[in-house]
């Protein structure tokens, strides 16, 4: 079969990471549904191929009906869906577990040969973080109805459109002190377009092996190295406050009932524990590296989208000191 052939089902495929997934897909020629609550507003991801190569789709992970419709004559299913925080109905057990699991028996019932569900670096069942453990659970429901399912735990995302990068700059431009949290909890931030590529790799291959992939950058950072690399970048001189656990759990148990909370007391969980790629995972190849991949670097990637933090942008001479 030649790709043009072979129709990807991607649930979530309209957001952060879906989009460059759908970039990386349409290049090799494939057929792609993107599934999603609201198609009406996808309409950014059919540009990304020819004309008719790439149809939005209406989905809902919570609604396993519309998932079977979405993935019915589907090659592979990827399953993208996720939230990062509890939102009314979109929650940690109803996304990340139940969606996972119905996302997994769709791909089934639909006889895709390869099936992908993303999940995250640290993804564990008995995790004191309701994100984390709703990974590790949505996990073990996805591989009980797909034994085959391919797993990707990526660390940090970033790219232009992150919710990492681009947040702390964004405090940076108003706040005199950014908080830091787990100042010596190691990250290994990984570029969106290298996910991408291991999503359009894997489907490539056209088998389901089995294998949980750990997705981490080149560079192992501390959490107090990324805020101040956020800084030098935006050219701003700001104060890093470290604030002990705690003190975070109590900040962030007040921030969390807010909406669009800037911490919340899962967050503070997290943040407690490493994210990085195992040894395990690179002597076994299941890594980027083992894919054929090489990942970039923070510093290739993210001055290109936060310049426009920077006191007058792009506009903001080079060698201008922090101020």
């Amino acid at each position: 079969m030649n790709n043009s052939d072979k129709l990807i089902t991607l649930i979530g495929g309209s957001g952060f990471v879906g989009r460059h997934v759908v970039r990386s897909l349409a290049k090799r020629g494939y057929r792609i549904r993107v599934a999603c609550r609201r198609p009406d507003l996808a309409g950014h991801v059919v540009p990304l191929g020819v004309p008719g190569q790439i149809v939005p789709v209406q989905a809902n992970v919570r609604y396993p009906a519309s998932i079977a419709a979405a993935c019915d004559g589907a090659f592979a299913v990827v399953n993208l869906s996720a939230v990062f925080s509890n939102s009314g109905a979109q929650t940690y057990d109803a996304v990340h577990v139940f969606g996972a699991e119905a996302v997994a028996k769709a791909a089934k019932a639909s006889k895709a040969q390869v099936f992908i569900h993303l999940s995250g670096l640290g993804a564990d069942q008995p995790s004191t973080s309701n994100y984390v453990k709703s990974r590790g659970v949505g996990e073990a429901k996805a591989r009980a109805a797909f034994p085959n399912v391919m797993i990707l735990r990526p660390s940090i995302v970033f790219g232009p459109e992150d919710t990492f990068f681009n947040k702390f700059a964004a405090m940076a431009r108003f706040s005199p002190v950014l908080p830091l949290i787990g100042a010596n909890t190691k990250f290994q931030p990984v570029f969106v377009g290298d996910v991408a590529e291991a999503v359009a790799t894997l489907i490539d291959r056209g088998v389901s092996d089995g294998k949980a992939y750990e997705l981490g950058g080149p560079e192992q950072k501390t959490f107090r190295e990324l805020l101040q690399y956020v800084l030098a970048v935006t050219q701003r001189k700001r104060l890093l406050l470290p604030l002990p656990f705690p003190v975070a759990t109590v900040i962030g148990a007040v921030a969390g009932i807010l909406p669009k909370a800037p911490i919340t007391m899962d967050q503070v969980e997290m943040l407690k524990l490493d994210n990085t790629v195992s040894a395990a995972a690179i002597a076994e190849g299941r890594t980027l590296e083992g894919l054929g991949i090489m990942p970039r670097r923070i510093d290739a990637i993210v001055p290109s989208y936060l310049y426009r933090f920077r006191k007058a942008g792009q506009f903001t001479a080079p060698n201008v000191m922090p101020e």
